[in-house]
């Protein structure tokens, strides 16, 4: 509150007018900084999970900050309850029960957070794979004998043409989606 107050020019005690505490002076922050999640238009709950997705890294990836604020029990606001809504309403139909969608959600967003923050560890511009892949290749260089899966996974990466595409997030997207299909086509035969 008192960093806030500064950059406004004001006291720490005036801001109290406008907001009890620091809790809700975040979820204010969050709501302000949120997009509307992504409608996804399609009928295809894969499809709209995979927009939904894909926005919310890239406001991660604008707003990195969301990262921290955006964690653990807090206030909530419309925007961020209604990504969890359209996320949710993406699996409606798919027989999976509402505790599964929730934990369907839940896994989609930490692999996102995970992707984002990587992104966010990254020097600004840069691939965040191929930086990692470039402090290895430094490593392995001197000790590759030492650690022989990693080196043929790093080596099969960089010489695979895709070095740098950053490509974890779709990869990781597409198992957790290919997993759930699996489960709603069990449900479906049921």
């Amino acid at each position: 509150m008192q960093r806030v107050a500064e950059q406004l020019g004001k006291t720490k005690m005036s801001l109290y007018r406008y907001l009890p505490g620091k809790a809700e002076l975040i979820a204010v922050m969050v709501e302000t900084a949120l997009d509307d999640a992504p409608e996804g238009g399609e009928d295809d709950w894969r499809a709209r999970l995979t927009a939904w997705s894909y926005g919310l890294v890239e406001m991660l990836r604008r707003h990195p900050w969301l990262l921290e604020a955006t964690v653990g029990p807090r206030l909530m606001g419309p925007k961020e309850l209604g990504w969890m809504e359209r996320a949710l309403s993406a699996l409606d139909g798919t027989g999976l029960t509402g505790a599964e969608r929730m934990d369907a959600v839940v896994l989609l967003t930490s692999h996102v957070r995970g992707i984002a923050l990587q992104s966010r560890a990254a020097a600004p511009s840069s691939a965040p794979e191929a930086q990692l892949l470039a402090a290895l290749g430094t490593v392995l260089r001197d000790h590759g004998a030492d650690y022989p899966h990693l080196a043929a996974a790093t080596a099969s990466s960089v010489g695979s043409g895709t070095q740098g595409q950053d490509q974890a997030l779709e990869f990781g997207l597409d198992r957790i989606l290919d997993g759930l299909e699996v489960l709603i086509a069990e449900r479906a035969r049921r």
